[in-house]
């Protein structure tokens, strides 16, 4: 569905399930920064009454996703850290165009897309292949809503300008995540 050009090894998920509450903590701050996201790219975004409304939706998902994993660390005892700077998310920021404010708002909804593409993928490693089964359950149901996101995202970026370039910048940018992501996978982290 995403075209992802470099898929996740499954062997990261034996790096997460070693210290759950790391990935908790790392994932939690991860939803709210999705929270985030999706607010500032509503702020650029006022004359799209659609776009503003889907993504009202999307900030409160995420807001709850960051209340549902806060929980999770309670209920487990574990102690819920900083937040956490994510690299990845960095490098892609890189890779936004700075052109007109129609290009720079569609290259920020396919930086969004290729964010939940990319976090809807690692979940679905963590669904097939940790032990814990209320994890496996959590992180299932979780990979639905992103790749909600992910379709949400890419489609408005393919409304608001010529899909067969926006189709052509997707693929650009599924490049370019394929090379970055290669030095991930390693940590305990979501996109770590």
């Amino acid at each position: 569905m995403f075209k992802l050009r470099l898929l996740t090894d499954p062997r990261w998920a034996n790096i997460a399930e070693g210290n759950l509450e790391e990935i908790l903590t790392d994932h939690a701050w991860c939803e709210q920064k999705a929270t985030t996201n999706a607010i500032t790219i509503i702020t650029m975004c006022p004359e799209y009454p659609e776009i503003v409304t889907e993504l009202l939706k999307i900030a409160q998902e995420e807001l709850e996703h960051f209340q549902m994993v806060h929980e999770l660390i309670k209920k487990r005892g574990y102690e819920f850290g900083r937040e956490r700077k994510d690299d990845y998310v960095g490098q892609l920021l890189k890779f936004i165009v700075q052109g007109s404010r129609k290009e720079y708002i569609i290259d920020r909804m396919l930086f969004a897309a290729m964010i939940e593409a990319r976090s809807c993928e690692r979940f679905r490693v963590l669904t097939e292949n940790i032990k814990d089964e209320e994890l496996k359950v959590f992180y299932k149901e979780l990979m639905i809503s992103e790749a909600n996101h992910y379709t949400t995202f890419i489609s408005f970026a393919r409304k608001l300008g010529d899909p067969e370039k926006v189709n052509q910048r997707w693929e650009e940018w599924l490049d370019y995540e394929a090379e970055i992501i290669k030095s991930y996978g390693k940590k305990e982290t979501i996109h770590g």
